[in-house]
């Protein structure tokens, strides 16, 4: 029998809680009211257009939406009978049953209990039939239905019945074992992540404790030898007597911070080039705040990449370098690449894209949440502030893997009431930055919007740029499981560019993991094939060979044939000075911290 004393104290415990995290919750919402005022919108998505259509349809023809009900109970009454039988002793075959890589109904009781698993199959009969109506309505042009897939996957995903404390066994198992213990802990622990959010919810998905820049991660050794107001140049410490005589730049996206490729000694991409030989410079990004609310596309252009270009030359005496763009920093790259062609300036020896898109006519999930209404909603929020917060890029991508990333911490951190496992990736994850506003709406409605530079229809720094115009060395490297640069969509990027010496490579994983995968772990595989003549990358990929592990030795390979003979090694700053170790002031900036 429980303690009275233990059960009243827990109560009052659970009280206090909810009573701050209310105080919390209004407060945001305040907050949230005042700083929209009368610009506050009730569908600041633009859904509701799409969604309209596809009830009209129903009334507008009735047996549509009959069809549409006699399905869904067909599935419903299927699903009693197998329960009963199944109750009663029979041997039945589930109605439906998990994708296989679905880590939410891996608790025995959602099979062995005849309760639970008929919650399981309903929930996921239901989810199946949202999807399929959505999928096969009629009226949606592809934008919207993009946009609702998105939606109702995410609506699908929150409304699990492993979300909730009363239809997940293992929260019902845990809370009568430590008697509510683990509900209370799990109130704190949704305290502390309002609290770290400023009131609003920011979901912390590993220890952040456990990790801490500059001291076990983003180590490699180096020195800061330049700073301006958008980002500091570091060049690493070379590791070897010799270097190649043509130095490296790596151009991060600023979306996210530049140690996703400093992770640790063993993960560090950094560090791995440094050890074959290469003279590293990576620009680490400012986190933008509202003294930035000017910048824009040009100037990260200008004040950016080529600054950066002009100070990699200036400090090692080269007349060219080789250069990397990751993510929309590969984006970046690629119009500094179109306006150099257009200047006749070669001092960009070869290009390599990491996850790059330059065509973004089919540009992956985001894309559906970009249209005018939508770049409305953004610009009030970035003219406001003068950037988007970080906490709304988190979420937007968090949103992308909302069972991985949303989901499975609500129930490990508040109904489980369990701490964080460590994990680097994650620290990395929730290390968001802000962006510029005028530079994200642009990259939003000029890219994701109306594709204008694949269209040949952008001007910057007073050119028409023209990728057909690039003509120097290019590797591409595409993740096959990428749900934010799709893999069709760097090969589009690749045939936009009009060099004849180009490579692409199609890695396995996804977006990060695909591209931070060192040869030591032996995981995954790539894939390569001569030339891109094909169409598309399905058709590249079946006639591409397979190779386990890391690309990462290929891709050297490559490299070392634009980087010319070897030098003795660089020491960093020998001509720039030195401003700093590494990695530096601007990357320690944290947005929830501030």
């Amino acid at each position: 029998m429980a303690d009275p004393i233990k059960t009243a104290a827990l109560a009052e415990r659970i009280g206090i809680l909810l009573e701050r995290s209310s105080r919390l919750w209004a407060g945001s919402l305040d907050r949230s009211v005042e700083s929209a005022g009368k610009r506050l919108k009730p569908d600041p998505l633009n859904a509701v257009p799409a969604m309209s259509k596809i009830v009209n349809g129903y009334m507008e023809h009735p047996q549509k939406a009959f069809d549409a009900t006699a399905r869904y109970w067909a599935d419903q009454i299927d699903l009693w009978t197998r329960t009963i039988q199944s109750m009663a002793g029979e041997k039945v075959q589930p109605a439906i049953s998990p994708d296989r890589g679905d880590k939410r109904f891996k608790d025995p009781d959602w099979s062995d209990n005849p309760y639970f698993d008929y919650l399981k199959q309903a929930y996921l009969l239901n989810a199946r039939w949202l999807k399929d109506e959505v999928e096969n309505a009629e009226g949606l042009d592809p934008q919207e239905r993009k946009k609702l897939n998105l939606l109702v996957r995410n609506f699908i995903q929150a409304m699990s019945p492993t979300n909730f404390p009363g239809t997940n066994p293992a929260v019902i198992r845990t809370t009568i074992e430590e008697e509510g213990e683990n509900l209370a802990r799990g109130l704190e622990n949704l305290v502390r992540d309002m609290d770290r959010g400023q009131g609003n919810l920011l979901i912390r998905q590993t220890d952040m404790d456990a990790f801490e820049v500059g001291r076990n991660m983003a180590v490699t050794p180096g020195k800061v030898v330049f700073e301006n107001r958008l980002f500091q140049l570091i060049q690493y410490t070379p590791t070897t007597d010799e270097v190649y005589e043509t130095p490296l730049l790596i151009c991060p996206p600023w979306i996210n911070k530049f140690y996703i490729l400093d992770l640790n000694e063993q993960k560090s991409m950094i560090r791995w080039l440094v050890g074959q030989g290469h003279t590293v410079f990576v620009l680490s990004w400012v986190n933008p705040s509202d003294a930035h609310r000017d910048e824009t596309w040009e100037t990260y252009m200008k004040d950016g990449i080529l600054t950066a270009l002009d100070k990699v030359l200036e400090e090692t005496g080269q007349k060219n370098t080789n250069i990397v763009g990751y993510c929309i920093g590969a984006t970046l790259l690629a119009t500094v690449l179109a306006w150099m062609a257009k200047q006749g300036d070669n001092r960009i020896k070869s290009a390599t894209f990491f996850t790059g898109q330059l065509d973004f006519s089919d540009a992956g999930e985001l894309q559906a949440f970009v249209d005018d209404e939508v770049l409305d909603t953004v610009n009030q929020a970035a003219e406001e502030h003068g950037y988007l917060a970080a906490e709304n890029m988190f979420g937007a991508f968090n949103s992308l893997r909302a069972n991985d990333l949303i989901w499975s911490f609500v129930v490990n951190n508040y109904l489980m009431g369990k701490d964080n496992f460590p994990f680097d990736l994650l620290y990395w994850n929730s290390d968001s930055t802000c962006m510029p506003g005028r530079v994200h709406t642009f990259y939003l409605d000029t890219f994701y919007n109306k594709d204008m530079l694949a269209k040949g229809e952008l001007t910057l720094l007073g050119e028409t740029l023209d990728m057909r115009e690039v003509k120097l060395p290019c590797y591409h490297v595409a993740a096959i499981e990428d749900h934010i640069a799709p893999a069709a969509s760097a090969y589009r990027a690749a045939k936009l560019v009009g060099s004849t010496k180009q490579k692409f490579v199609l890695s396995g994983s996804g977006h990060i993991a695909g591209v931070v995968n060192p040869p030591s772990l032996g995981k995954y595989q790539y894939w390569t094939r001569a030339g891109i003549k094909q169409a598309d990358v399905e058709t590249w990929h079946q006639g591409a060979k397979e190779t386990a592990g890391s690309w990462w030795p290929d891709w050297d390979k490559w490299l070392a044939k634009q980087s010319d003979a070897k030098v003795f090694a660089r020491e960093p700053g020998a001509t720039l000075g030195t401003i700093e170790d590494a990695p530096g002031r601007y990357v320690r900036d944290r947005s929830d911290a501030r």
